[in-house]
């Protein structure tokens, strides 16, 4: 059985502002309708492959099953990572997870990252049809990307001789300046490393066992130790913290003797940048990519994107221009790989855009700080359908709600009420509180705090559908 594996680990610092730390590029529509992760499951569906199994940060893990729900996919697993030990030893844990699946010692893993795009699917799925019969043969198969370019920003595989479609490896090479990039290319023996991999969990097992016996004995005690919670595989943290941390390629690719590459010609980016998205997407008669309420005079090689406001540019050249609720990034195009310095600096002064968008998702629904003053905050609450926030009281904060449209079920200590449209309650520091959504349509509700403290970790928890506890917010 072929059981696709999504890494959907990555915080894409270098697409901020629109990518955060708490809301990373994988759950975002960056090139098209659905999500980066929403299209790395979906191009399965012509491999006849079972619910993938995905591994993810614990802060993600509402937004990576609400993606999948949408999109109507169960998965095997979604495996809770505590902390971030790079690719291997996630694998290591969907391939212990594979083996206990009804799958069981046929389980064959579809390695695959969440942010990536491919835009002939075709030609992807016809590229895993190959290389299936290598892995079925012991081989641990990666995809090299053929080159477009001379690309500086990826690594390299060099392919050894051989007839194809599984090609044994010559070489690893690491992230080439431009003139060694350039020989690559011309001599056609280099393919582009995407990170993408296909072999059997157990054979993959096998490896590690070989080659980095703690990185597997600390997965599989982290695995042992697991907790389930509602839809999730809480992975235990003492032992997965233990787990040392490294990539596939180090850890097993580079040093087996049975790896192979397979040739992948299926228009790949890892979407790692500004002006990767750029290249990315269909441009205008001036070379410019738009997105949203955008307006460009005398403007040419720019990206442009709005989420809010008219962006407009006058005599722009070779620029990125993103402007979302609460922060706005502009940059020539040939320093966009410094984003992640900026959003570096803006985390040690201690600031919240790297980590949250002014709106914030949350199981239930949303909220969106809309504004904010000495002592007050005003919130838009939006509440989906059947959900309910937890019931929960603050120390240091009032709140008034306004419903604006829809019906709400509110509980303030002992009562329990109705609230439609254009009504209002107050809520006294101090009271338990609770708002739900009884009704079939999303409930949208003005929230005015007001007190000494206004701060999301001024929650006292009684009870949560989505088992999250006070330091979960």
């Amino acid at each position: 059985m072929l059981i696709p594996v999504i890494l959907s680990g990555g915080a894409g610092t270098r697409l901020w502002p629109l990518s955060r730390e708490h809301h990373p590029k994988q759950f975002l529509p960056l090139v098209g309708e659905q999500t980066m992760l929403q299209d790395t499951v979906l191009r399965l569906g012509g491999l006849g492959a079972g619910g993938p199994i995905v591994v993810c940060n614990e802060h993600h893990r509402f937004l990576v099953a609400e993606q999948l729900r949408q999109i109507g996919v169960a998965p095997t697993a979604i495996m809770l990572e505590p902390v971030g030990r790079n690719t291997a030893p996630a694998v290591a844990i969907a391939a212990l997870a594979a083996l206990q699946s009804t799958a069981g010692e046929s389980a064959m893993l579809l390695v695959l990252p969440a942010d990536h795009l491919l835009r002939d699917v075709a030609a992807f799925c016809a590229a895993v049809r190959r290389g299936l019969a290598a892995a079925h043969a012991g081989k641990l198969v990666t995809f090299g990307v053929v080159p477009t370019h001379a690309e500086t920003g990826y690594g390299y595989i060099r392919r050894g001789a051989g007839e194809g479609p599984a090609y044994p490896i010559a070489e690893f090479v690491e992230k080439p300046d431009a003139e060694r990039a350039a020989r690559y290319v011309a001599s056609g023996e280099y393919l582009w490393n995407s990170g993408m991999f296909l072999f059997g969990a157990r054979r993959y097992l096998d490896e590690l066992a070989r080659f980095a016996p703690a990185m597997l004995d600390a997965s599989r005690a982290a695995l042992a130790g697991a907790k389930r919670d509602l839809d999730f595989t809480r992975l235990e943290p003492a032992d997965f913290a233990r787990c040392p941390g490294d990539s596939i390629d180090y850890a097993v690719m580079e040093k087996t003797h049975d790896a192979v590459v397979v040739p992948l010609d299926a228009g790949w980016s890892d979407v790692g940048s500004w002006s990767a998205l750029q290249d990315s997407t269909p441009a205008d008669a001036n070379g410019n990519v738009t997105r949203g309420d955008v307006v460009s005079e005398d403007s040419s090689g720019c990206y442009l994107y709005s989420t809010q406001r008219l962006v407009a540019t006058v005599g722009l050249k070779d620029h990125v221009v993103v402007e979302t609720k609460d922060a706005v990034l502009v940059a020539p195009k040939s320093r966009v790989q410094d984003v992640k310095n900026l959003v570096a600096r803006l985390k040690a002064e201690g600031r919240s855009e790297p980590s949250l968008h002014r709106e914030v998702l949350r199981p239930w629904g949303s909220y969106d700080s809309i504004d904010a003053g000495s002592r007050f905050q005003v919130k838009r609450l939006t509440v989906k359908p059947g959900a309910q926030l937890s019931l929960q009281m603050h120390h240091h904060r009032a709140e008034h709600w306004i419903v604006v449209s829809g019906t709400a079920r509110i509980t303030c200590d002992e009562r329990v009420f109705l609230l439609s449209e254009n009504e209002s309650t107050y809520i006294p520091i101090g009271a338990r509180h609770r708002i739900e959504n009884p009704g079939r349509v999303p409930l949208h509700i003005v929230e005015v705090q007001s007190g000494a403290y206004l701060g999301e970790d001024d929650i006292v928890r009684f009870e949560d559908n989505y088992g999250r506890t006070d330091s979960d917010h």
